[in-house]
């Protein structure tokens, strides 16, 4: 009964977020993939993947247009987003500033699925979800046939996959990528990994969310990379609680596994039977199918609107990154709460503060970083220490940034 009203809420889901065609269209996919055998099934459609040819590039992309003043027509390929992909989400944050800026922007979805995808339906989902900006980007499926047309002068490939089609394309725009976080670390070591490493040598020039992706795509993929710094939405994420709190939060993704949840659920354990008084609270994904050795609650998937009052009844919030950072350290230091990280240079680089708990990546090392915040003396004091720290941190500054540099790569 329960996997049955799993599949019904999956199914809900996806029916709200693609609408009823594209999702009768998976529906159809689905049933006949049971009748006709498994297929190869990528990210990437293995023509476009088969096609690129690196080494090779076509010559139009070695004489990229240049734009020496004015506004920039800019076509962003991407995956279709969903209400709580936060990489969807900070992705249109960015084309919003770009919009801003005066650059005229369209939005073209690339999937291998064949989802086509109901604009309408899209729109209505983006212009309902808090977490996105309303911008004026006409949006459509992106056509191998005729690829994204004659008048964009600049492309943004923003996921491994997307980097394909952008390199495919036959326009001369310049060529470049919205780079969130190491993919190929997604995978284990194979065909997808592979693939997804092969687009830091397509020649783009990456715009990378913090520091660690850009000097790692510059230093060992010899890509040409600009970053903008992380910061906090302070109108979503604020300190409001200066009362001592009693819970603590874990940002629990079973299905991210760069999200260490194994990881957290040994340290938690610990911890919950040395402080069985504290409420520990698991967000970011429904884990009532799992069973986790302490008591917890379960906010499945949280509207951002619902994050900020969350982290304002804990002391401490346990996010793990295996790969680039989360934005969550960051949120939760707005909300007075100590973020515990693993301790690694895709952490620090990205964002090093005194608030920020480092940790070594060990199940009892996690526990004690844990138990020290809720046994802190002067936790009110420091929870409003912390929140002040990310007051001059704003998405303004790394929105000017971003703009920055995508048109300096654009002045040729």
């Amino acid at each position: 009964m329960r996997r049955l009203l799993r599949l019904t809420g999956t199914a809900f889901v996806l029916l709200r977020n693609e609408g009823p065609r594209s999702f009768l269209s998976r529906l159809r996919r689905r049933v006949k993939a049971s009748f006709v055998g498994q297929a190869i099934n990528l990210p990437v459609a293995t023509n476009d993947a088969t096609l690129v040819d690196w080494d090779a590039p076509p010559a139009h992309l070695n004489s990229p247009t240049v734009v020496a003043s004015g506004p920039v027509d800019i076509a962003w390929i991407m995956s279709p987003p969903s209400a709580t992909s936060g990489g969807h989400q900070n992705l249109f944050r960015f084309i919003d500033f770009a919009e801003r800026a005066g650059h005229r922007c369209s939005i073209h979805f690339y999937n291998n699925s064949g989802v086509v995808v109901n604009i309408a339906d899209m729109q209505r989902m983006l212009a309902e979800t808090a977490a996105y900006p309303n911008i004026y980007a006409p949006m459509t499926m992106y056509d191998p046939v005729k690829g994204v047309g004659s008048q964009p002068q600049a492309i943004f490939a923003t996921g491994w996959e997307t980097a394909y089609p952008a390199f495919l394309d036959r326009s001369t725009a310049r060529r470049f990528y919205f780079v969130q976080d190491f993919e190929p670390s997604f995978y284990p070591q194979g065909s997808e990994a592979t693939l997804a490493e092969n687009t830091y040598r397509f020649g783009f020039h990456g715009l990378t969310a913090g520091r660690w992706l850009s000097t790692k795509l510059h230093d060992e993929f010899g890509m040409k990379t600009d970053a903008f710094d992380f910061a906090v939405d302070k109108t979503h994420y604020s300190l409001f609680n200066t009362e001592p709190r009693k819970e603590i939060f874990f940002y629990a993704r079973p299905v991210t596994p760069r999200r260490g949840f194994e990881l957290g659920v040994m340290a938690l354990a610990d911890f919950a039977k040395q402080r069985p008084d504290v409420t520990i609270n698991l967000a970011g994904w429904d884990v009532s199918n799992w069973h986790l050795p302490f008591k917890f609650v379960n906010h499945s998937g949280l509207a951002i609107t619902e994050l900020n009052a969350l982290y304002n009844r804990c002391a401490a919030g346990l996010v793990l990154s295996m790969s680039n950072m989360s934005l969550l350290p960051m949120e939760l230091m707005s909300s007075g709460a100590v973020p515990v990280v693993n301790d690694a240079p895709n952490n620090r680089m990205v964002y090093d503060s005194e608030f920020i708990d480092y940790v070594s990546p060990t199940p009892l090392a996690i526990s004690r970083a844990l138990q020290n915040a809720m046994a802190r003396e002067d936790a009110v004091e420091r929870s409003i220490a912390m929140s002040r720290s990310v007051g001059g941190s704003d998405w303004e500054d790394s929105g000017h940034s971003f703009v920055a540099a995508f048109e300096r790569a654009m002045r040729g």
